[in-house]
């Protein structure tokens, strides 16, 4: 049986790349559904598919996940995986896409939960905002916040995997990523300037007319900014971004190259020291995977 991959917001489900790729199943708030039907749903989805793997932005509402864990708990499931992510909810968005095209492949169900943690090593997340005064998530300097509050001003912030913050204006100085990617963007309530070939416009705005082309991106897809961004990042003006990985055949070589254990506790199939399903710690003693304990392995150049 396939693994089904499911969000908690409709914009975190991204078009699919082709026409194998499964959509995700969205888990409605506790204000849109009750703790039956809720608990009925996940159990069909279980029935129908055997695996369910959950994956959210930790900033995350904690109503929304407390009923996350109230639904796994009522129904006493060892196969619904409930996986808290530190990235902005775009990048979320995109790697919950690439483990929705994993899902297709021969990796089992353990696996596929835990190339969650693998994968988000190789997304570049950040966005271009209009204010950096109530961002939190990413250190900023005081010299930045009174900056912040000057007409006009704009900040290239890139969130993951290396924090960094830049004045947007010039050059695209962020850290790029030293393998093939593409981006995806969503924008917000902000209108970037024009910093690109071709002056000021939406088409040549700092993120797709300079950052994309100095981080030498495939191609460029936009999609709508998921509800979550605004509070994640502090203002609703931004334009948020996420360049990842987006060969299929690069994403299954990432993860079956890791060595497999087996968890103690429930018997599943694991990469990296933790099962993605009970949260148990490979055994003391046990060699854990290196890939995923030290920092980002390097792919080949692009």
């Amino acid at each position: 049986m396939p693994t089904a991959i499911a969000v908690t917001g409709r914009e975190l489900v991204l078009p699919p790349p082709d026409g194998q790729t499964p959509s995700a199943v969205v888990l409605r708030p506790p204000d849109a559904q009750s703790l039956d039907d809720a608990a009925a749903e996940a159990a069909t989805l279980l029935d129908q598919q055997g695996y369910l793997v959950v994956l959210y932005p930790a900033a995350t509402p904690a109503a929304v996940v407390r009923r996350l864990h109230t639904v796994r708990s009522v129904l006493e499931s060892d196969r619904m995986a409930l996986l808290p992510l530190e990235l902005p909810p775009l990048a979320v968005a995109v790697l919950a896409r690439q483990l929705r095209q994993l899902s297709i492949s021969d990796l089992s169900p353990g696996v596929l939960a835990c190339a969650a943690r693998l994968l988000s090593h190789y997304i570049h997340a950040g966005a271009l905002l209009g204010s950096v005064a109530r961002l939190d998530r990413v250190p900023v300097s005081l010299t930045s916040h009174v900056k912040s509050w000057l007409p006009g001003a704009q900040f290239g912030v890139l969130a993951h995997p290396t924090p960094r913050l830049v004045r947007a204006g010039g050059p695209a100085d962020l850290p790029a990523p030293g393998y093939a990617t593409a981006m995806t963007v969503a924008r917000g309530q902000l209108t970037s300037h024009g910093h690109g070939v071709g002056g000021a416009g939406r088409p040549d705005d700092w993120v797709t007319g300079a950052l994309a082309p100095a981080w030498g991106v495939r191609g460029v897809e936009e999609v709508p900014l998921p509800p979550e961004s605004a509070r994640w990042w502090g203002t609703p003006k931004l334009i948020e971004f996420a360049a990842a990985i987006p060969d299929l055949s690069v994403l299954y070589q990432l993860v079956a190259s890791v060595r497999r254990e087996e968890c103690h506790w429930c018997g599943f199939e694991l990469i990296g020291d933790r099962c993605a399903f009970c949260s148990c710690p490979v055994a003391r003693g046990d060699e854990i995977p290196a890939l995923l304990t030290s920092p980002r392995p390097a792919l080949t150049s692009r």
